[in-house]
Order: C-alpha cells, then structure tokens, then sequence
C-alpha cells in the first residue's frame, strides 16, 4: 500500500481518484443497456429469455423461471445445517435492528376543527436483485428483504442468475425462503431490472428496485429510475479506517483486506496520525496478502485504490474522514465514541478494535447496503424508510378556513393565480 503525507493537494488527488470509480463514469455501458432495456420493454419474456441464453448460457422459458417449491426444498438439503443456523441467527438481529426504524402515521387536530397529519403506507410491490454467477451473497437477501418485510411489503419478488443448468444457488434460496421472498424468478442482469421497471408476461411489473449488482444492473437502474424507485446507484465497495497510535496494527490490515477482496475497484483507506503504525498496517497488510485465497484481486484493489494516509493531527484526519465520506469508517482510537461525535459524513461507522466491518457485513443488525463514493454526504443506509411512502392529512373545518381564506387568497393573487383564489373564496360567497 502506499504510504503518503497527507495534505489538502494529496486528498483532493485520492478524492478525485476514487471518484472515477462511481458507476455514472461508465457511459461506455450506457449504449448497450438501454439496448437490453428497450428489448425488454418490446419483447417482453422473449428478450429475457435470450439474453439469460446469451449472457448466462442457461436456456428459461415461462414453465422454468419461476423457482418452484420443490427447488427450495433441494436448497435446503443441499446447504450445511451450520449455515442455516447462522442465516437463522443473523435474520432476528437484523429484524430486531429494523424493527426499530418502523415509522407509523399521526394525525393532530385543533381546537379549531383543523386535522393535519401523515398517513404512512408500505409500497404494494418490491423487487429485489441478487447477483449470481461467481458472485454468492445470501447476506444481501437478509438486508434487502427484512426492511422490506419489516415495513409491511405486499409483494417481494426477487430475481437472480441462474447457471448454466438453470439453477439457483442453494443458500440464496434458503435465505430468500428464510426472510420471506414471496415469488423468485431466474434472471439477472440488465434485463431483469427492465423486466422488474416494466413487466413481461412472467415477471410482474414492481414500484421499487433494490439491491447491487455490476455495473450493468447499476446503469439499468438508473435508466429506469423514474419508472420505479431504486435504492441508489451503487459504486464500488470501500472502507476506511481512522487510527492512532493505541490501534493494533494487524487487526487494522485485516479489515483493510476485508474489502479490497470484494473488487478490483475497491478502496481501502488508513488514515493515522502514527508513522509507526503506517509502517507496521503496510507490513502485515503485504504478509495476509501473500496469504489469502482472493490474493490477485485484493493486490489489483492495494495498487489501484489502497492508501495509507499519515495526518499531522487528529483533526486534519477526522477533516479527510468526512470529505472522504466513506461507505464503511472503522475508528479505531484511544477514545473511539469521542471521535465519532465529530463524524459527519459515512455510511456505516464501526467503534473499537472488536466492531471489525464483517461485523456489520453479516450479523449485528444494521444494513450493509450504504452509500458508497461519497454519497454519505446525502444518502443514508437502506432502511424500513425506503419501503414506504407517505401521504399528507388536511381537514379544516368552515370555521378554521374562514380564520385563514383571505390570507390564502392573497398568495394565491400574488402568483397570479386566481382560480386558486376564487377556489376558497367561492366557499364564502354571500348568499344572493
């Protein structure tokens, strides 16, 4: 990892840098998936079932891509008893977790015969994406479908990747059938997110689209974001970690490596007020390296996106925290919770050398779905708030409009816009 000096000029360099790697800098792919999209939208199943030939090598049509009862069943055979107990365990935290987010509608009314309030309603219809292939994340199926069950959800439907023989990996199943997916469908890609925006005559059409996916599924998303709702436009995985002297130099070169393996593009981040410290995370870092299973892809990530920072104080660290606005921050401090009241910007926030980031990855509760490159500065975690929506409540009464039509009446004329003028004033007319 490279180990430099941090100024204003080097983190405005990395800031430009991890910039490049947001999915809106691939234009490239535009072309190509409103192609896929345009297809869907005209072609419907038989698009889908092209494309998942072509790009999954797998042949579906609308007697196979629904996923049957009888396939959940063989997952369930065919995943180790110790896994389900842990999908088991991390599906009652997360719940637990989101439970706790659960908004409800209020109305307040006055004396005056005024009823305001907010009716709160969970969307009819969701879809969620789950990457297949090489890809295998039961752990996203658990964070994008339990706020969904949490607020309420009608309808759940999921699409993935099947491979090459038309299946579905067995603990992606298990954890979809565990959380409460009421239908899965075998597809993926491009074309499952316009098959999800639009309908076909398999898939049905959703209001809302959520989870990640490569960067085909994340431009499809923004190209029929409009149609539906979506999550976000998801980048690249990344993690920083703010440390100092008292921080344990493996443990902070672990939790690096635990997300340079993610992607190529991943980013990495120490920053430190310790060049002892710098030298030591650069030592094991280079030692796991040499010893983990995803070795190639997390050295491409280091040399690509992978920093060691050193600060001349804790506040020009804590400055780069938050113009960096990390998707995961690990604090690791000699007064961590201190430190983290001085953090603004970042998806997730891990406090002390024991709240490593897998921690929040598979098990404690919270979302790992998070605003990556730099959108912490205005986005927030995937929660039960983006499940449902909101209607405003007005009621006034003949009483409490005639205290405030004159007043309405003269904003309305300000925009001239007197039919919404007369629109109150008519109900004042005197009687001829």
């Amino acid at each position: 990892m490279r180990t430099i000096r941090l100024t204003e000029e080097t983190k405005c360099n990395i800031l430009e840098q991890l910039l490049k790697r947001s999915p809106n800098a691939y234009g490239e792919y535009e072309g190509r998936v409103n192609a896929i999209i345009e297809e869907v939208r005209s072609r419907r199943d038989a698009a889908v079932f092209a494309y998942t030939r072509q790009f999954d090598g797998a042949e579906i049509d609308a007697d196979h891509i629904l996923v049957t009862e009888e396939e959940i069943e063989e997952a369930y055979r065919n995943v180790q008893p110790e896994l389900l107990t842990v999908i088991r365990k991390a599906l009652v935290n997360i719940r637990a977790y989101h439970e706790k987010q659960r908004r409800y509608s209020w109305f307040d009314s006055g004396t005056n015969g005024t009823i305001l309030g907010q009716k709160v309603t969970p969307l009819a219809r969701v879809g969620v994406y789950v990457p297949g292939g090489k890809a295998v994340y039961p752990s996203s199926v658990l964070m994008n479908v339990l706020p969904a069950k949490v607020a309420g959800v009608g309808e759940i439907i999921m699409t993935t990747p099947p491979d090459a023989r038309g299946r579905v990996c067995a603990s992606t199943l298990v954890a979809a059938k565990e959380a409460g997916v009421d239908r899965i469908y075998k597809a993926g890609g491009a074309q499952a997110i316009a098959a999800l925006a639009f309908g076909t005559e398999s898939i049905p059409k959703v209001d809302k689209i959520v989870g990640p996916g490569n960067i085909y599924v994340a431009l499809a998303k923004k190209a029929v974001f409009g149609y539906v709702s979506i999550d976000s436009i998801a980048g690249p995985s990344e993690i920083l970690v703010l440390a100092d002297e008292t921080a344990n130099p493996r443990f902070v070169a672990a939790d690096l490596l635990s997300q340079a393996e993610h992607d190529e593009m991943a980013s990495a981040i120490l920053i430190t007020t310790s060049e002892t410290l710098a030298a030591q995370v650069a030592k094991e870092a280079e030692q796991f390296v040499a010893e983990l299973s995803r070795r190639e892809i997390i050295q491409k990530s280091l040399d690509n996106y992978g920093y060691i920072l050193v600060a001349d104080t804790l506040s020009d660290a804590i400055d780069a925290v938050n113009e960096i606005a990390s998707e995961h921050l690990e604090i690791m401090t000699r007064d961590p919770f201190q430190v983290m009241t001085r953090i603004k910007h970042a998806g997730a926030i891990f406090l002390g050398e024991y709240s490593s980031e897998p921690l929040g990855d598979y098990f404690a509760g919270p979302n790992h779905v998070l605003p990556t490159n730099g959108t912490a500065k205005f986005f927030s975690p995937l929660g039960v708030d983006d499940f449902i929506k909101k209607s405003s409540i007005i009621s006034y009464s003949r009483e409490a409009l005639a205290d405030v039509y004159r007043d309405i009446a003269q904003f309305a004329e300000c925009e001239s816009l007197t039919a919404h003028a007369n629109s109150v004033r008519v109900r004042f007319e005197e009687k001829k």
